[in-house]
C-alpha cells in the first residue's frame, strides 16, 4: 500500500468541526490562511465534501447553498468562494474533494488493475484522500496546506477524511497541526456559556486518534477565564491555544481578531515555520472602509425562487451574489437592504399587487435559475423595472429573461420564449446550442454546461464599456442557453443593445438598454459575483449600486 508520506518541506493543517453545521468553520479556514499568506507564506486551501456527488453543480441550492463556480469551471461549495474572497487568489479543481471523486477513483484503478490484485479497502479510500491533499499542493508549490474536513465530528459520513488526517499526523507529527472548531453555546434561560458541547466533540476525536493542537471557541459573545479553564482542563489544549472567535459585524473582522490572540504566530510555532514579517495592510484598509458611516441606503430586490427552507429563507442559495452586493456597497459607501422576492409571488395578480412588492425597490437583480418554475414573475419584475426605469442587473437566467421580456412586450412577440421553458415556441429569443443538446438527449447532465471563465469582446460607447473601461474581459460562465442570434436585427431595430460577445464564439455575453431610455439595464449571461473580492469588488456592482443609489 503507497505510504503517501508527507513532504518534509510543506506543512499541513487540518480544520474540522464540532457541535453543529453552518458555524463558521469555512471563515476560521479562510482567515488562517489569510494570515499565514500575509507573512510571506504559499498557502492553498482543500476543502473535503462528504456527499458521494463528483461535484456541487447538480445539488439543489436549497439543499447546499449556492455551488461556487472556480475559473477553470469547477463548481464546488461555497466554501472555495470564500477561501477566493479571503485569500485573494483562483481556486479550482485541486481545492475541491467530494467523497463521490475519492471512490470514483479507488473503483477506477481497481478496475484497471491498479492495485496489482490486492483487495482494496478502506485504507486505500484514505490513501486516495492523502494523495489529492498533496497533489493540490504540488499544483500550487504551497508551504502549507490548509485542509478544511466538512461536516462535524462524529458523523460517519466524514469518518474517512478523519482517518486520513490521523495517519498524516502519525506519519509526522511535527508537520502537521489540527485545529477544532466547536460551538461555545449561552442558552437564554440560563444566560451562561456551556462548555459540555465542546467536551464531547473534543472526546469523538480523540476516540479517533486526534488530539486537537487548538480550539477555535464559536460563540455569540467574548469568551471568559472560566471558559477557557474548563476547555484546558476537559480538552487537553494549552490555555493559550483556546483561540476565542465570537460574533463580529462582518466576517471579514475574524483575521483581524485572530491577529490579536497571535493565532498565526501560534500555528507557525506549532508548524516549526520562522515567524516572517506581516503585512496585512490592505485588509485592515479595507476594513476601515467597512466601518465607515455609510452615505445611502438602498433597496435591492432579488428576485429568485431557491429562497425557502420550510419556514425560514435562504440567503446561501445566492451567497455569491449576497456577497458581490456587499462589497459594491462598501466601495460605493451605502448600506445594501436586501429584499428576498419569490417570483411565484408576481405570477397571478394585478399590477397593484406587482406595484405593491416592487415599487419601493432601489434596484432589481434576477440572478441564475433553471426551468419554468417562477419564469413568468422574473419576466414580470424585468418588465417593472424596465417600464419604470428601476436599475436593473440580469445574471444568467436574469439576462435571457430580460430578453425574453423585450422581445414579448417591446417587439410584440407575445410567444417569445426560451427553448428551455417551451421548445415548441415560434420566437425560440434563447435556444440551445447544438452540441448542447446532443449531450442533453444522453441525460449527462452533469459537468456539460458551458462552464468556466470565457473571454468577452465589450462594444465601445456602452454602459457595459463604460464599466469595464476594457474593450476586452472576462467572466465566469455556467449555462447551457444561450441568445439566439437570428433575432438580433430586430431586436437591435427596436433599441436593444448587445454590448458584448465571446471572443471565439461570437455568443452574446452582455444586453443593454441605452442610458437614454432607462438609467441603469444590463443583463450579462457570465456571473460577475463569483469574480468578486472585499479587496476588488466586481465594477459591475458597484455600478448597479451606484446607480440604485440615484433611484
Amino acid at each position: 500500500m503507497p505510504q503517501n508520506k508527507p513532504s518534509k518541506q510543506r506543512k499541513y493543517i487540518f480544520v474540522s468541526g464540532g457541535v453543529l453545521s453552518s458555524l463558521g468553520k469555512g471563515i476560521t479556514t479562510a482567515s488562517i490562511a489569510l494570515l499565514l499568506k500575509s507573512r510571506g507564506y504559499r498557502v492553498t486551501i482543500v476543502k473535503c465534501e462528504n456527499y458521494l456527488n463528483i461535484d456541487s453543480g447538480l445539488i439543489n441550492p436549497i439543499e447546499h447553498g449556492d455551488p461556487f463556480l472556480c475559473e477553470d469551471g469547477t463548481e464546488a461549495d461555497m466554501d472555495l468562494g470564500t477561501y477566493e474572497k479571503f485569500l485573494d487568489q483562483n481556486m479550482g479543481k485541486h481545492n475541491f474533494i467530494t467523497l463521490g471523486q475519492i471512490y470514483k477513483a479507488v473503483i477506477d484503478r481497481e478496475r484497471a488493475f491498479g492495485y496489482n490484485g490486492e483487495d482494496v479497502e478502506m485504507p486505500h479510500v484514505c490513501d486516495e484522500i492523502i494523495r489529492r491533499i498533496n497533489e493540490a499542493g504540488e499544483k500550487e508549490n504551497a508551504d502549507i496546506i490548509i485542509t478544511e474536513l466538512g461536516g462535524t465530528a462524529g458523523e460517519y459520513l466524514n469518518v474517512l477524511y478523519y482517518e486520513a488526517s490521523r495517519i498524516m499526523q502519525y506519519r509526522n507529527d511535527e508537520q502537521v497541526i489540527h485545529i477544532h472548531v466547536s460551538y461555545l453555546p449561552t442558552p437564554a434561560h440560563i444566560d451562561e456559556p456551556k462548555t459540555k458541547p465542546t467536551q464531547l466533540s473534543i472526546q469523538r476525536l480523540n476516540s479517533m486518534g486526534i488530539q486537537p493542537d487548538f480550539i477555535v471557541a464559536r460563540s455569540e459573545t467574548p469568551m471568559d477565564e472560566r471558559r477557557r479553564d474548563r476547555f484546558v482542563f476537559f480538552c487537553n489544549v494549552k490555555p493559550d491555544h483556546i483561540i476565542a472567535n465570537p460574533d463580529v459585524p462582518s466576517v471579514y473582522e475574524v483575521p483581524l481578531l485572530f491577529v490579536d490572540q497571535k493565532f498565526d504566530e501560534k500555528i507557525l510555532q506549532g508548524l516549526h515555520l520562522p515567524l516572517k514579517k506581516q503585512n496585512i495592510s490592505s485588509w485592515k484598509n479595507m476594513i476601515a472602509q467597512l466601518k465607515k458611516k455609510k452615505t445611502a441606503t438602498v433597496k435591492i430586490g432579488i428576485v429568485g425562487k431557491y429562497l425557502a427552507t420550510g419556514d425560514y429563507q435562504l440567503r446561501d442559495s445566492y451567497a455569491a451574489l449576497y456577497d458581490a452586493l456587499y462589497h459594491a456597497g462598501v466601495a460605493a459607501n451605502a448600506n445594501i437592504e436586501i429584499v428576498w422576492i419569490n417570483s411565484k409571488q408576481l405570477e397571478d395578480v394585478d399590477d397593484r399587487h406587482v406595484e405593491q412588492i416592487l415599487g419601493k425597490l432601489n434596484g432589481i437583480i434576477v440572478p441564475i435559475g433553471w426551468g419554468a418554475r417562477g419564469v413568468e414573475g422574473k419576466i414580470r419584475a424585468i418588465q417593472f423595472a424596465r417600464e419604470k426605469k428601476i436599475p436593473y442587473l440580469g445574471l444568467c437566467y436574469g439576462m435571457q429573461l430580460a430578453v425574453i421580456e423585450f422581445a414579448r412586450n417591446v417587439l410584440g412577440w407575445k410567444d417569445a420564449n426560451s427553448e428551455e421553458v417551451n421548445p415548441k415556441t415560434t420566437h425560440q429569443v434563447i435556444h440551445i446550442l447544438p452540441e448542447h443538446q446532443r449531450i442533453l438527449e444522453t441525460r449527462a447532465y452533469g459537468g456539460t454546461m458551458r462552464l468556466g471563465n470565457w473571454d468577452c469582446a465589450v462594444k465601445k460607447g456602452t454602459l457595459a464599456y463604460e464599466i469595464y473601461g476594457i474593450e476586452h474581459t472576462s467572466e465566469r460562465h455556467r449555462h447551457r442557453y444561450e441568445f439566439n442570434d437570428a433575432y438580433a436585427k430586430d431586436l437591435e431595430k427596436a433599441g436593444f443593445v448587445i454590448s458584448g460577445r465571446s471572443v471565439k464564439e461570437h455568443l452574446v455575453e452582455l444586453i443593454e438598454l441605452p442610458k437614454s431610455v432607462h438609467p441603469f439595464f444590463l443583463g450579462t449571461q457570465g456571473h460577475p459575483e463569483y469574480k468578486s473580492r472585499p479587496l476588488h469588488p466586481h465594477p459591475i456592482f458597484v455600478a448597479f449600486v451606484n446607480a440604485a443609489k440615484k433611484k
